[in-house]
């Protein structure tokens, strides 16, 4: 059952006027940034800064992710309302043991500064990503091209992120940008959820680093494979091992590393012939 959405819309740009190191004066547009307080059957929850894109896939991805909800037929509605910033979650039972589940929060370097409730490695062992996906050279370099012709808000205004859910073809199926990729993260998360769909047969790619947090969430998705144009750190390399995560990174042109799960990959070394010194 699919809850109740308010279907609320925002602007992405805000347009602002510069002077230039010659003193001349022109009008850009910068991405917009707004709080969003999550009021959950009327306790606050937690404030949100957020492009605005997609609050309500936001909001349901984050109650997903942070393994506070367990299934979408729990929530009734996602209300969003702009004109006080806020939007309210109303359940059909409430959030068990929410003021100890709640009780402890970690600061992830996600850019924007994002944060998780308890223990990031909790449950972690209880993850099993499928061990016999496959992913394609050629499927990698797809996914690369299309994410950069991508027409996006970081070609227009810069300083946000992107994160893109593809199939195994490398077909894009969403792409969401936002002020913090956890925040893009979470976003399709909550699409993924509304339209009951699964991560076993999927590919995730970020423009941001490969944090442990992003490798955490993307293992709770189910999703085997994760790309970055960008790197990774030793903690989002370790959790991507224990969860058997494939972690591609450095992907720009015909070039990426793979840091772990290399094993799922089919290699098409004629790709790269054209590219090989004479």
């Amino acid at each position: 059952m699919r809850p109740t959405l308010s279907h609320a819309s925002a602007a992405l740009t805000h347009p602002v006027e510069v002077v230039d190191e010659r003193g001349r004066r022109s009008r850009i547009h910068i991405p917009a940034e707004r709080p969003l307080t999550v009021y959950v059957d009327k306790r606050e929850l937690v404030t949100l800064m957020t492009l605005g894109g997609a609050p309500e896939a936001l909001t349901l991805g984050y109650l997903r992710n942070q393994r506070l909800v367990r299934a979408l037929g729990d929530i009734v509605s996602v209300q969003v309302d702009w004109s006080v910033d806020a939007v309210a979650v109303v359940t059909r039972h409430g959030i068990a043991d929410v003021e100890a589940r709640t009780a402890k929060k970690v600061v992830t370097t996600g850019c924007g500064q994002g944060s998780v409730f308890g223990g990031l490695m909790d449950n972690i062992e209880q993850i099993t990503l499928p061990p016999h996906a496959r992913l394609r050279q050629s499927v990698v370099y797809r996914i690369v091209e299309t994410i950069r012709t991508q027409p996006s808000i970081y070609k227009q205004a810069g300083s946000v992120h992107g994160c893109a859910l593809l199939s195994s073809d490398g077909e894009l199926l969403h792409f969401i940008e936002d002020v913090g990729r956890h925040n893009a993260v979470d976003a399709i998360a909550g699409l993924m959820w509304l339209d009951g769909v699964g991560g076993a047969d999927k590919v995730f790619y970020t423009t941001g680093r490969l944090t442990s947090e992003m490798v955490i969430k993307g293992a709770q998705m189910g999703i085997p494979f994760l790309l970055s144009r960008s790197g990774t750190t030793q903690m989002g390399h370790m959790v991507a091992a224990k969860v058997g995560m494939t972690l591609l990174a450095r992907c720009t042109g015909k070039h990426f590393l793979a840091l772990s799960g290399d094993e799922r990959l089919d290699f098409e070394p004629h790709l790269l012939e054209a590219a090989l010194p004479a």
